[in-house]
């Protein structure tokens, strides 16, 4: 099998490159008065505008060569027919059907599955309505009041975002619902937690696939012991009444304790990066209501739609992600940074970072040969109108090559007779379009002046990309977040890797857990194996746990 650099299209994209890198934005504006037109595209209440990207038509017309080279249309559709494209487990990713409507069919080793995501969507139902009629009761008999998600990565960071982001959509019944999250293995969260929450009134989630992650099996089991502590209840009582599970493996939740009426299934067929359209999505339905998690899932399911079957060419996800391959493989950008100028996207950088890198940070292909060529850039974020005052500097007039997402929506508080909020969202619009532009022609944007100092100059050039909603609601989020899902997807399948699993997280996790006795128990002896420095990090914590017994 010929290797990807080796491949006509590859080899065609790296002699246009040699060219286009010589061009500057602001002389491919110049050119083309039709650029916008051109490069920009639309799929339901969202537009994305790749002309501040350095592109031309031949640029796009080798990136489908690629894309077509690398067989891309086959590969998605075998993504959604339920073949085996998470090829090291030997699973099919299936977050799509997750979002599937009723009635239809996608089958995994013959067996129709929506029928089963439909059920465990009834059941996550009636624990929401539950909940918000106030007719869930802790052990003492009052309402429950008061909702812990205790969960990390993928289990963790969809919901925080989404419940941030959608917040205003919270129905009536969900309004006596104060919601917190906890993720921190060291437990200074849920510490920080413990100290002002009221046990006859809190409900913990505890999210996790496997149900043995032991940054969420800690939080817990420190989440029961406070409970313990609070009530001579029986134990039984405090597991039915004050937790809820969510896991693929139903014996474990048993085994811990979590009533089998309170536990809401996930599949192995779904990845936890990938998983918030499933019962991990619980924390998501309580915050803004069961009706409006449906919302956001058809929002993701008209995405899905139109990746499926739309043309490569107009195809958002697959255009999105050929020109940050573009710019990876050929421009040699390798920095990203996620700049949305609405706070409530504030999570949505955390989010992507995990979406993204561990998916994509992979250098060895499908057929577990090593790479030669760059996969995923170091992704990061901010909210915009806060990065402007952090880490734009860099951008302007550092000497790192970074491409940026810029995320707003057109219409903000249009429900609300606030003309002092609207201005607000006005300037945060205008710092969007002006950072972009900034960026995209330097100087040449600015009145010419031959006695502007040096330190004052603006290079440009850096691309772009703007996504404009034209107001966040579940379902134009819900195409946001599929959007970038199947944009990793494209990418992975263009460099030959697999983003579904993600084994360099793995080992440490192992070595971890060998680790731990030689902590907790000085009179275990280090192992000889051991490097100098971690031997004698653990001397040090040793001599200072000593101190503190003292």
């Amino acid at each position: 099998m010929r290797a990807l650099t080796e491949s006509v299209a590859w080899n065609n994209l790296q002699q246009h490159a040699c060219a286009a890198k010589q061009q500057h934005l602001a002389a491919l504006f110049a050119q083309d008065p039709q650029r916008f037109k051109r490069f920009s595209f639309q799929q339901g209440s969202l537009l994305l505008d790749l002309s501040k990207q350095r592109i031309s038509i031949e640029t796009v017309e080798l990136l489908l060569q690629l894309a077509a080279q690398q067989e891309l249309p086959a590969r998605i559709e075998a993504l959604f027919r339920g073949d085996i494209v998470n090829c090291s487990e030997q699973r099919p990713a299936l977050h799509t059907a997750l979002r599937e409507p009723e009635g239809t069919v996608v089958r995994v080793d013959g067996k129709n599955i929506v029928p089963d995501i439909q059920r465990n969507l009834v059941r996550m139902k009636v624990l929401v309505d539950a909940i918000h009629s106030q007719q869930w009761r802790g052990y003492a008999g009052d309402a429950i009041d008061t909702i812990v998600c205790i969960g990390v990565g993928g289990s963790d960071l969809g919901p925080v975002m989404t419940c941030r982001a959608l917040a205003e959509f919270a129905p009536e019944p969900a309004a006596h619902l104060k919601m917190h999250f906890v993720s921190s293995m060291d437990g200074s969260q849920l510490a920080r937690e413990l100290q002002k929450l009221i046990p006859e009134r809190t409900l913990f989630i505890v999210a996790s696939k496997s149900f043995s992650t032991i940054d969420t099996m800690a939080n817990a089991s420190t989440a029961r012991a406070w409970l313990e502590k609070y009530t001579d209840a029986p134990v039984e009582v405090l597991l039915e009444r004050h937790f809820i599970g969510i896991s693929a493996t139903a014996a474990r939740m048993t085994e811990w304790g979590i009533h089998p009426e309170h536990q809401l299934e996930m599949w192995s067929w779904v990845g936890g990066r990938f998983s918030m359209w499933s019962a991990i999505g619980l924390p998501v339905a309580l915050h803004i209501g069961y009706q409006g998690f449906l919302r956001l899932l058809e929002g993701a399911h008209q995405m899905d739609l139109h990746f499926r079957h739309s043309r490569l060419e107009q195809n958002l996800p697959v255009l999105l992600a050929l020109t940050e391959i573009w710019n990876i493989n050929f421009l040699g950008i390798h920095a990203h940074a996620i700049l949305p100028y609405d706070g409530r996207l504030q999570h949505l950088p955390a989010y992507l970072e995990q979406l993204q890198m561990e998916s994509n940070g992979k250098s060895t292909t499908r057929h577990n040969q090593s790479v030669s060529y760059r996969t995923c850039p170091v992704l990061w974020g901010e909210i915009g109108p806060n990065a402007q005052h952090a880490f734009y500097q860099l951008l302007h007039q550092g000497t790192e090559d970074v491409m940026c997402d810029f995320v707003v929506s057109a219409r903000r508080y249009s429900h609300r007779k606030n003309d002092e909020l609207r201005h607000q969202h006005h300037l945060a619009q205008a710092n969007l379009l002006a950072q972009s532009r900034l960026l995209a022609f330097g100087d040449h944007a600015l009145p010419p002046d031959a006695h502007t100092p040096a330190y004052k100059r603006y290079a440009g050039n850096q691309p772009s990309t703007t996504i404009l909603l034209d107001q966040l609601t579940p379902e134009t989020f819900g195409q946001l977040i599929a959007l970038y899902e199947h944009k990793v997807f494209v990418q992975a399948m263009v460099w030959d890797i697999n983003p579904f699993d993600q084994w360099g997280v793995e080992q440490g996790k192992v070595m971890a857990t060998q680790l731990m006795p030689v902590l907790t128990d000085s009179s275990v002896a280090l192992d000889a194996e051991l490097d100098s420095s971690t031997a004698n990090l653990v001397r040090a914590i040793r001599h200072e746990q000593k101190q503190e017994n003292i």
